[in-house]
């Protein structure tokens, strides 16, 4: 616990180093990649930060890992404007030339580590039949086309492109369909993916779950319909609609489950 604390402070005083910098200098500073749980970091220290703005950004809508950008007050109100002014995100295309088994995420992060960079300069890895594409700070992608040429034995062709490019795959989706005694957190993490309510208790509290990005460690939190909950090592998935009381009173509740 005590590492995990200590961890946050750093990524917390890294967070509110890039802000101080841009406003004492007028000029837009973004973040490394954050996880989930560094997202919720940064979400607290700007909250009701009024003099500079933020944006979080990971190149596509569903990212799950992004960075943040701080933007001047008077510079512009929208991400589409700070993307205008600066391009912070690129697109590694990977294809496998060799035969063998298909590679995993873990494959290419792995071998993009191997390199010492750091976890920081990538972003999600979108994995596909033929290869991957790998988000990436654009200032290392440079460094990425010279050294980057395997991955679990196996070679690679790598090029690089702008993000406005990248192609996400089709996510596939799944609805389940539910009771609750009530849209608390815990009732719907364990009606979404199938865990009992005393897992999805201990989870929450774990600090592993997480609601439109944000970690929330209440169990008491009411979800509302469009919500996007994050159960890490088990998926993600989206109130999509409660409707209506079963005969024993309870609220049915859709839910799109991504698999």
């Amino acid at each position: 616990m005590g590492k995990n604390m200590d961890n946050d402070k750093i990524i917390t005083a890294r967070i509110e180093d890039k802000l101080e910098q841009c406003e004492r200098g007028s000029y837009i500073t973004t973040t490394g990649f954050l996880n989930m749980h560094e997202q919720s970091l940064a979400m607290r220290v700007v909250r009701g930060r009024s003099d500079v703005k933020s944006f979080f950004y990971g190149g596509y809508e569903d990212a799950e890992r992004r960075i943040l950008m701080f933007v001047p007050d008077g510079y512009t109100d929208t991400l589409e404007g700070v993307l205008e002014m600066i391009s912070p995100l690129s697109v590694l295309h990977i294809k496998v030339t060799t035969s063998g088994r298909k590679l995993t995420h873990r494959d290419y992060l792995g071998s993009v580590l191997s390199l010492g960079l750091d976890r920081s300069v990538i972003g999600d890895i979108l994995v596909n039949d033929n290869g991957a594409d790998m988000i990436v700070n654009s200032e290392i992608m440079d460094f990425l086309l010279s050294e980057f040429h395997s991955a679990g034995h196996a070679n690679l062709q790598i090029t690089a492109s702008e993000i406005e490019e990248l192609e996400v795959p089709e996510q596939r989706v799944k609805a389940v369909r539910d009771t609750l005694s009530s849209p608390r957190l815990d009732n719907v993490v364990s009606a979404a993916f199938h865990v009992s309510r005393s897992e999805a208790v201990r989870a929450i509290k774990g600090g592993i779950v997480f609601v439109n990005h944000e970690e929330v460690t209440k169990i008491d939190k009411r979800v509302d319909e469009g919500d996007t909950i994050v159960l890490r090592g088990k998926g993600k998935a989206v109130l999509y609609e409660l409707s209506g009381l079963s005969k024993k009173g309870r609220i049915w509740a859709e839910f799109k489950v991504f698999i």
